[in-house]
């Protein structure tokens, strides 16, 4: 078993058919910590108005995180976009370990003090163009949808590592690259400005930890394509774990 001070995951998107609720499952089963952070869109709101698909798997990571809570972790779960419906309830406290919240402070063992957000608020597309936003999010699902007939071919000629189109084009496009590198940019201004050393984000679905002017950047990643999750070890370094290929 893995120990660790803290474990940040995002965008599992429960409810939907690219959610890798199984490959989380094996995760937490191998890691602990004396606190979770769920760091939004854990839960897909959107996909209720579109196709809802809820498996048994969904319902055991509910159910695993509820146990955790009860079992004396610290856990918390910060909204985000696509789970934006509760925020009409927010704060929200559901027991003395289960935290429902739009936003946080973190206080790392490095002595640093970090803004935890799900990140949607530093994505100027989402808050101003959410129909568009959607529109996108969609033709992401299509892409998604491709990457397991894609990775069926390479395993039937012996490549077995996981592959991902959508990743591979969200990687080398311009126009993503600039939209990642503003993100970027725009969170770590805001963690400056407002007497941050750093931000622990999601929402873009790239996992990263690198330091701009000054400013430490983390990014916990996704749960439907890369399965990754950012970590505080008990010597206050961080890492990304990344689950895929396991």
């Amino acid at each position: 078993m893995n120990q660790y001070k803290s474990i940040f995951i995002s965008d599992l998107h429960l409810g939907t058919k690219q959610a890798q609720a199984d490959k989380l499952l094996e995760f937490i089963k191998e890691h602990e910590a004396e606190n979770f952070y769920l760091v939004g869109d854990i839960i897909d709101g959107w996909a209720i108005k579109q196709k809802f698909r809820w498996k048994q798997s969904h319902s055991d990571v509910i159910q695993k995180v509820l146990r955790s809570a009860r079992k004396g972790t610290n856990v918390y779960y910060i909204t985000g976009n696509h789970d934006e419906f509760l925020r009409s309830f927010l704060p929200l406290l559901l027991g003395d370990k289960l935290k429902v919240v739009n936003d946080l402070d973190y206080h790392g063992i490095d002595g640093k003090k970090y803004f935890v957000t799900h990140g949607d608020i530093f994505d100027s597309m989402t808050i101003t163009k959410k129909w568009l936003t959607i529109f996108g999010d969609i033709g992401y699902n299509l892409l998604l949808n491709l990457n397991p007939l894609i990775n069926f071919i390479r395993r039937r000629f012996g490549i077995k590592r996981y592959w991902s189109l959508s990743a591979q084009l969200k990687n080398n496009l311009r126009n993503s690259l600039d939209f990642i590198q503003d993100y970027e940019n725009i969170s770590t201004q805001y963690a400056k400005h407002t007497g941050y050393d750093g931000v622990i984000c999601g929402h873009i679905h790239k996992a990263d930890i690198k330091n701009i002017e000054g400013i430490e950047y983390m990014n916990t990643g996704d749960w439907v394509e890369s399965c990754t999750a950012l970590v505080e070890n008990l010597d206050g370094t961080w890492k990304i774990v990344k689950w895929i290929d396991r």
